[in-house]
């Protein structure tokens, strides 16, 4: 997988319209400066020379320099890593413990007004897209009341409406399925029984039922990596956010090859890594589940 997504990275930064010679040397520069700057960086060669010389630097390690910093891609990547995984972690906490609380608050109080409630703001934060929110949110609680930081990182008060931006629609879906996992298995036969022992609620719900239905959050919310993945990009964007998600926006702007390289690949594979975290997960949720 990871192998497709460099080759398809690779040839999809060389279609888009373009050059970065003249994006790095500006618009005043003629003719003969840009062909010079293009043998330099390479990009007069046929594409399949450049596609080789390219896996040729990726099987060793090495991804390029920016054409705009001149320093390793890689290394820019690892330098906004942590802004990112910081943001992703915020969203990820925000959305289990929102949606646990609102999940169960719906689930024990079926066909209710609050279970109404839930159900129809789950929806809406479904269907609300991040950007919109993400401008929403700068509008009234950064320009209006001037409560919050509306970018940049820094403070814990900076992380606050980016995070809610990117969990919004986690949240939405989380809520939902954690209400019907809920119900559902609270109408088990071995829920009834434990009641029936005299086990107190807590104790049931922790034992029983919340431990019998992790299965399939954690399997939505492996599912859901894809989106929040998709998510920071435009949530990093609006917030000006120094993650990865701004550095590929930013480095694509500016046809910055290797950057664009590494920081898409890195992504899939650390994409690649957190499904394969979720897939082992389940044999310490499930003892039925055991891998040979």
């Amino acid at each position: 997988m990871i192998g497709g997504v460099v080759t398809i990275i690779f040839l999809i930064v060389r279609v888009i319209p373009g050059d970065p010679a003249a994006v790095l040397l500006g618009t005043h520069a003629t003719a003969e400066l840009i062909a010079e700057q293009r043998a330099k960086m390479g990009l007069d060669r046929p594409l399949a020379v450049q596609y080789a010389l390219f896996l040729r630097q990726v099987a060793v390690g090495d991804w390029g320099r920016s054409y705009h910093e001149g320093r390793p891609a890689f290394a820019i990547v690892l330098e906004r890593l942590p802004a990112t995984l910081e943001l992703a972690a915020a969203a990820i906490a925000a959305t289990l413990v929102l949606s646990v609380l609102l999940g169960s608050l719906a689930a024990r109080r079926i066909q209710s007004t609050a279970d109404y409630a839930i159900g129809v703001l789950s929806l809406v934060g479904q269907a609300i897209p991040n950007f919109w929110l993400g401008l929403v949110l700068i509008l009234v609680f950064a320009r209006t009341l001037r409560w919050l930081p509306s970018f940049g990182r820094g403070t814990p008060w900076h992380l606050v409406l980016p995070a809610v931006t990117l969990s919004v629609q986690l949240i939405g879906v989380m809520t939902r399925l954690i209400r019907a996992g809920i119900v559902e298995t609270a109408g088990q036969d071995y829920v009834r029984t434990a009641r029936a022992k005299g086990l107190a609620e807590p104790a049931v719900m922790t034992r029983h039922v919340y431990r019998n239905m992790l299965i399939p959050v954690v399997t939505m919310l492996g599912l859901q990596l894809g989106s929040l993945v998709a998510g920071v990009v435009v949530v990093e964007t609006v917030f000006a956010w120094p993650g990865l998600g701004r550095l590929i926006v930013t480095a694509i702007n500016n046809r910055d090859y290797p950057v664009v390289q590494a920081s898409v690949t890195f992504v899939a594979a650390l994409f690649v890594g957190l499904n394969l975290l979720v897939d082992l997960t389940y044999a310490a949720l499930d003892p039925r589940i055991r891998y040979t």
